[in-house]
């Protein structure tokens, strides 16, 4: 499993998830992959599918990134500064992601094909810059919500925008559930639920700050950190806190992954596993099992001594094997490639 972080300092921070030595007293250990100055300017987001990873920052790139070789794929300039990014990925390519959608600061909503790694189009969605991208798990359809308070709709197979809605006030995170069926937005210190279908609101959570990082978990949990400084899990089906991480890091949260299940992928060795990351720059590994003990500790943690601005994560395992079957049928025999190319729409 591996952990992508990105950082104020420009800087992209790779960890892989392994089990400890026999001395260790830890269960986990974060193990360092690789780091080094990716952008030339801050990081705004991270995406992870598979072996896959992406970064987008404030200097206009988007770059492309191979977890099995920690190398770059590849790079695209675009005409403004990028704010999300989030991956499709079919279940018949559970480790190798299609797409590629991004938000940017003017507005517009980005389609890529990931192999070969360009632009195939940009929908203008908003008036203002777009504060986060999230896409159904059918491929078919993408949420967007921005400055200007709006909540859009993009359809995906044609390339256009297909709704917009006027919110109370400006949302800073969208997000679908696994399955589809559901997607909440953050607005400061509350969290919203809707139905997929209708977006009718099915439910609201308030939180006593700010939230700033979600994630969607299994049985319709919600995890959601922020300038508490502390992990909690939100029930959509009694209304409830399920449980908190009380002080989860010394500082604010910027970056919350659940590495309980890919989104496409079956079981993981280590079924109930949740990541958070801090703006001083340290990330944690937690068992949700024993968050609700009175001092909760830590599987496993890494300090990037970086201000940190955003975390992403895959529970795939790299498989060698796997890797080198595909190299030896598509009939490549030095570097991995991607295998499929192809548009949405």
């Amino acid at each position: 499993m591996s952990l992508i972080a990105g950082s104020y300092e420009k800087f992209i921070w790779g960890y892989k998830l392994k089990n400890p030595k026999p001395s260790s007293s830890q269960t986990l250990n974060l193990t360092p992959k690789f780091s080094y100055a990716a952008h030339l300017s801050s990081i705004k987001s991270v995406a992870v599918s598979g072996i896959v990873a992406a970064s987008a920052a404030s200097d206009d790139t988007i770059k492309l990134y191979d977890l099995a070789t920690s190398s770059e794929l590849g790079s695209i300039l675009l005409e403004s500064s990028l704010t999300s990014l989030s991956f499709f990925t079919p279940q018949s390519l559970s480790s190798f992601p299609r797409n590629l959608f991004a938000g940017s600061e003017d507005g517009s909503f980005s389609i890529f094909d990931v192999d070969p790694f360009v632009l195939l189009k940009t929908i203008n969605v908003h008036k203002k810059g777009i504060n986060d991208v999230a896409v159904h798990c059918s491929g078919k359809l993408g949420l967007s919500v921005g400055r200007d308070s709006c909540l859009c709709m993009v359809n995906l197979v044609r390339g256009r925008k297909s709704f917009g809605c006027k919110l109370e006030k400006e949302a800073n995170i969208v997000e679908y559930f696994n399955n589809g069926g559901k997607f909440f937005m953050g607005f400061d210190d509350k969290i919203s639920v809707h139905d997929a279908e209708d977006a009718k609101l099915l439910g609201e959570f308030e939180s006593s700050k700010r939230v700033l990082c979600a994630a969607p978990g299994e049985n319709g949990l919600i995890f959601t950190g922020g300038e508490d400084r502390g992990v909690t899990a939100w029930d959509t089906v009694s209304g409830k806190v399920a449980y908190s991480i009380d002080g989860a890091h010394k500082s604010r949260v910027k970056g919350i992954v659940v590495l309980s299940k890919d989104n496409n992928s079956s079981a993981t060795d280590n079924p109930y596993l949740l990541s958070s990351a801090s703006s001083d720059g340290v990330i944690r590994v937690w068992d949700v099992r024993v968050t609700n003990k009175e001092k909760s500790k830590p599987l496993s943690e890494a300090n990037t001594k970086s201000r940190l601005t955003c975390l992403a994560g895959s529970s795939f395992k790299f498989c060698d094997q796997l890797i080198m079957a595909y190299m030896i049928c598509t009939g490549f025999t030095v570097a991995y490639v991607l295998p499929f190319s192809g548009a949405l729409y």
